[in-house]
């Protein structure tokens, strides 16, 4: 999905609100440290800001970034996810939350169960395979599959998900590191 995400965040107005998964699942996560990636403006992170746990946000626009700028409590990581050598260069954690919202990278969601600590929770959300046809990309490997998300990543556990249309064909996952 090429994109000029620079260009995009210049142009963005207000921050929205928080995912569905993080309002719904984001009360019951343990306290402690916030890791969320490709993290954009900060909408998820703000969340979690506003309760007073420490969030490091990865965003891989340097404009996103600039917006950021002096919020108490984040840490702002420039770096493109999909990029060479992304996945050694995260930090390691442990994170009681980690969030993954609107961005689709299967190699980097198997990645994530070391960095979360035990009873920690893997927040994740986006659109599906639906919603691609819908908006005329049935091709897209940006979009979650059928049922994708009901399959923890190793080392985790379902505690909850959906799928169907929430205002476009959506999915959502909460899972849990035992």
């Amino acid at each position: 999905m090429p994109r000029d995400w620079d260009a995009f965040y210049r142009e963005a107005g207000e921050v929205g609100e928080p995912a569905f998964v993080v309002r719904a699942y984001g009360p019951l996560a343990p306290l402690g440290p916030v890791l969320d990636l490709a993290g954009g403006l900060g909408r998820n992170a703000r969340y979690f800001l506003e309760r007073g746990r420490p969030v490091v946000l990865v965003e891989r626009s340097r404009e996103a970034l600039r917006r950021l700028r002096g919020a108490p409590g984040l840490t702002a990581l420039e770096l493109d996810l999909e990029a060479s050598g992304a996945l050694e260069a995260l930090p390691e954690g442990p994170f009681a939350v980690i969030l993954l919202s609107y961005y689709v990278n299967r190699s980097l969601l198997r990645s994530l169960p070391p960095r979360l600590r035990s009873g920690g929770l893997l927040l994740v959300e986006g659109f599906t395979r639906k919603e691609a046809a819908r908006r005329g990309r049935p091709g897209s490997p940006f979009y979650w599959e059928p049922l994708e998300l009901l399959l923890p990543p190793p080392g985790l556990a379902l505690k909850a998900f959906g799928e169907g249309w929430m205002a476009g064909w959506r999915a959502f996952a909460a899972y849990l590191r035992p």
